[in-house]
């Protein structure tokens, strides 16, 4: 069956609307933006209404996660080209960040994949590392417990790599199981879905070989701390796991960052924490150039 169109109908629809539209400040100060001719802005009222719409939750919103629109982190805009308006979904600043620093994880992550002792770059700041890792990786037996490391220095200077290479490097030799974390990531994911605690909490005290990166660079909160951070710990403590740390933070810098919560100060609780790193590693400082402003 062939629906026929009304045409006096559509332009009726279109009038009505756009005379209910013009009562909107906010509607008729985006049609003054765009230049729009009356009869393009009758024909498009209820698309640039939509925008409006969008737009207005775009101003309020404060994280990726709080997007109210239509397709999460994008905003249906309308851009005037060649005298023809087109609506299209254009990403927000936070989605913009997201897909960038998606990108960044991407590259970071191939490199410390690809990372080998062989390519450590040999400075004489590296000397006592490159020396403790080289020990390591002699010594290492996947069936006796060792220490790992808590190596700390000023930013930019490869400490994750250096100690992915190790890593990289006992996993080939073993076939042992090993994991690189970015603590700051790990305990936003977990807050922002509670259900994937168990089973993350599981896998990170089983495996072999795990390096807690940027350890100190979190927003500190009890929960954080305690439940997650403490409960690895001690269970890898118990077990004699391997456990490895960058931090731009010396472990005295790092206890008393911990100490501190929003709500409150706890110094007992984070000289808990740092006892297990303790027990955990050795604690090495590095010192140098930004090798990442150098590229």
């Amino acid at each position: 069956m062939e629906i026929k169109v009304d045409s006096k109908t559509v332009f009726k629809n279109q009038e009505k609307e756009y005379l209910k539209a013009k009562q909107n400040e906010d509607y008729q100060a985006l049609v003054r933006k765009l230049k729009l001719k009356e009869e393009d802005a009758k024909k498009n009222t209820i698309n640039l209404l939509d925008s409006l719409e969008e737009l207005a939750h775009c101003k309020n919103c404060k994280s990726l996660y709080e997007c109210q629109n239509k397709v999460k982190g994008y905003v249906y805009f309308p851009e005037l080209k060649e005298s023809n308006l087109i609506f299209s979904y254009i990403p927000c600043k936070y989605k913009k960040k997201a897909l960038k620093d998606a990108k960044l994880k991407i590259t970071s992550q191939n490199i410390l994949d690809s990372a080998r002792m062989k390519d450590i770059k040999i400075t004489k700041s590296r000397a006592v590392v490159i020396k403790w890792l080289k020990d390591y990786y002699d010594n290492f037996d996947p069936f006796k417990s060792s220490k790992g490391l808590y190596l700390h220095g000023n930013f930019g200077t490869g400490k994750t790599y250096l100690i992915a290479a190790l890593l990289n490097e006992i996993k080939n030799k073993f076939g042992v199981s090993a994991e690189i974390v970015y603590v700051p990531e790990l305990l936003r994911k977990l807050k922002e879905n509670l259900n994937l605690v168990g089973d993350r909490l599981y896998e990170l005290e089983k495996v072999d070989l795990l390096l807690l990166d940027d350890i100190g660079a979190e927003k500190v909160t009890e929960w954080g701390r305690d439940e997650i951070l403490g409960t690895i710990l001690q269970t890898r403590m118990n077990s004699g796991m391997p456990t490895f740390f960058t931090s731009n933070l010396t472990i005295n810098e790092l206890e008393r960052n911990l100490s501190l919560t929003k709500d409150s100060e706890d110094a007992i609780k984070a000289k808990r924490i740092i006892e297990r790193i303790k027990y955990l590693t050795d604690d090495i400082e590095l010192l140098g150039n930004n090798y990442r402003e150098e590229k």
